[in-house]
């Protein structure tokens, strides 16, 4: 076996005490045969360039574009090759393993692809192209799938794999997305147990207290490095440990299992990216950063219902003093910034943030651009709105207006990949899908408004229509994306400065780590021609001999004043 770093295998074995207790040398020693088997490359140990500013996301389905007699994954491969080329960096490949619900996160098996989809070839094919970044589904398994199985059989070790619970045991402090019931009776090899399933009857908790659970995902992270997985997604980490008493959220061993994790592949692949997926009020989210020992990216939940409030009101100040807050981060951490994914858009990140009454405008206001409101269960016994399920184009789309509600769409987009981060894309927001409605009737599940399955030829027949909404959005989208990846100030540890201007307008300033290139980001949240005086907003571009406009690639004649057109997005170039 070759050399591993002492220091950070001992680092390790203090995560295992503080987990597993008086297990944690035996537990150590087992880790190490794991990373033995592995094969370890001393030389890769202690990557640090995790990010720049050519690391740009598409979150996609495998299957989102398909055609006849062709593997989704190759489709899919096919269509970014020839639509969008080397413009993105990362393709996120939403659940693709065999699945029994829930579009992918009720995984019956973790080492293998849906044939449905394609197989690992395909997968490494994609990777051929593109990094990858794949879901790492930790906290429930499908209720079909082998583990389960055996725990009903009784099966050794899988008949400890799962929360058994007497359902007379007080829960009604447990936090949960859902108002389906928390326990699931089941019949086993026993008698009846019932099981803890905080998602759905078909997504069963895993029992992270037994370090067999632990190994099971070890080996499976294994698997996705060898099929070379980039980011590694941790769906629904924040539910992961449970504590009777507690609302069962974000518990301090959940962190650890995180911080275990990172130390684990800072020895088998250091330059895999762990990001959490916990869609909470802010300050609970950004606590997945740890000490910088913990994620390396957590996604920035507040953004996308922050931006629709503030484009919605034409009202910048909201968001403007949300960005003003956030605090200084490691520079081996990041966001992820994004408006929209395969799941609807978060309301709990909005709590301290919006009042009640703005956040049911909000709510109203989607409401009346065909967008529906799915709710969550409080301990209460009451009921609150978790997230709004609509297309972020069809969220900003204005009624027999199309060209403002394309405008205001593109500024949206223009904010997330300029702030400081790594922006990632929905594939319906590249492509300007609309409301799924079909998605929704077929299948009673509000989410599917935002998971359109297209067919090749059509989507691409309507992309290339010069006259379609989808045309004008993908055509501005990558001339957006063909800007961003030249310039240095957009790198994800580029500093940002928070320019506190008008209600209408959002803007800041990115300026690259080594101080020579800064750009002036300036947003347009209104429907009116709205003119700036550039020496009262920013020091550094009104001392500039050149002010130069980015996204059309003009100069600035007036260095003194910028005039911006309704919802128009402005990345201004100081020389």
């Amino acid at each position: 076996m070759k050399i591993i770093k002492k220091q950070l295998f001992d680092k390790i074995t203090r995560r295992l005490k503080k987990l597993y207790g008086h297990r944690a040398d035996l537990l150590a020693e087992r880790l190490y045969m794991l990373i033995g088997r592995y094969g370890i490359d001393p030389a890769k140990q202690g990557t640090t360039k995790r990010w720049n500013e050519n690391d740009i996301i598409v979150i996609t389905y495998a299957d989102s574009v398909k055609e006849e007699d062709h593997a989704p994954l190759t489709t899919l491969k096919n269509f970014l090759h020839e639509r969008i080329g080397d413009l993105i960096k990362v393709v996120h490949i939403l659940p693709f393993c065999p699945s029994s619900s829930d579009d992918g996160f009720s995984v019956i098996d973790y080492n293998n692809v849906d044939p449905e989809f394609g197989t690992w070839q395909e997968i490494k094919n994609l990777g051929s192209d593109y990094d990858l970044m794949f879901d790492l589904v930790l906290n429930h398994c499908s209720a079909k799938s082998a583990w389960f199985r055996d725990f009903q059989i009784g099966v050794a070790p899988e008949r400890h794999y799962f929360i058994e619970m007497d359902p007379e045991t007080d829960l009604s402090q447990v936090t949960r997305p859902r108002s389906s019931p928390l326990l699931l009776k089941t019949y086993t090899a026993e008698g009846e147990k019932n099981v803890w399933t905080t998602f759905s009857a078909d997504q069963i908790d895993l029992n992270w207290p037994n370090p067999d659970v632990l190994f099971e995902f070890l080996n499976i992270i294994l698997v996705y490095v060898n099929n070379g997985v980039r980011i590694l997604r941790m769906d629904a980490v924040a539910f992961l440990w449970k504590k009777i008493g507690t609302n069962c959220l974000h518990q301090p061993e959940t962190h650890e299992v995180v911080k275990l994790l990172r130390d684990f592949l800072e020895i088998v692949a250091p330059e895999v990216i762990i990001l959490t997926e916990t869609n909470v009020p802010h300050k609970e989210n950004i606590s997945y950063f740890g000490k910088g020992d913990e994620a390396h990216m957590v996604y920035q939940f507040s953004l996308p219902p922050l931006l629709l409030h503030g484009l919605l009101s034409e009202n910048s100040e909201m968001i403007t003093d949300w960005a003003s807050s956030l605090p200084k981060i490691s520079k081996d951490c990041t966001y992820l910034n994004f408006t929209a994914s395969h799941d609807g858009i978060g309301v709990r990140p909005l709590e301290g943030i919006l009042t009640k009454k703005e956040l049911d405008g909000l709510c109203d206001n989607i409401k009346t651009r065909g967008g529906l409101i799915s709710y969550k269960s409080n301990s209460d016994g009451s009921s609150s709105p978790y997230e709004m399920n609509i297309t972020y184009v069809s969220a900003l789309s204005e009624k027999d207006n199309d060209k403002l509600g394309t405008d205001r769409f593109i500024c949206s987009q223009a904010v997330t990949l300029s702030m400081k981060g790594v922006p990632a894309i929905y594939f319906h927001s590249l492509t300007g899908t609309t409301n799924h409605y079909e998605g929704v009737e077929e299948s009673g599940i509000n989410r599917r408004i935002n998971r359109r399955k297209w067919d090749y030829d059509e989507l691409t027949d309507i992309i290339d229509d010069k006259s379609t909404s989808n045309y004008k959005i993908i055509t501005r989208y990558k001339d957006l994306l063909k800007c961003r990846k030249s310039h240095k100030a957009f790198h994800p540890n580029a500093d940002q400065e928070i320019l506190n201007i008008n209600k209408s307008i959002f803007g800041f300033t990115r300026t690259s780590t080594d101080k020579s290139e800064t750009i002036l980001c300036l947003f347009n949240f209104s429907k009116k021609i709205q003119k700036i005086n550039i020496s009262d907003i920013n020091s550094i571009a009104a001392k500039s001999k050149k002010l130069t406009e980015l996204i059309i690639a003009k100069s600035i004649k007036d260095k003194k004043k910028v005039v911006l057109s309704p919802y128009q997005a402005a990345w201004i170039l100081c020389d």
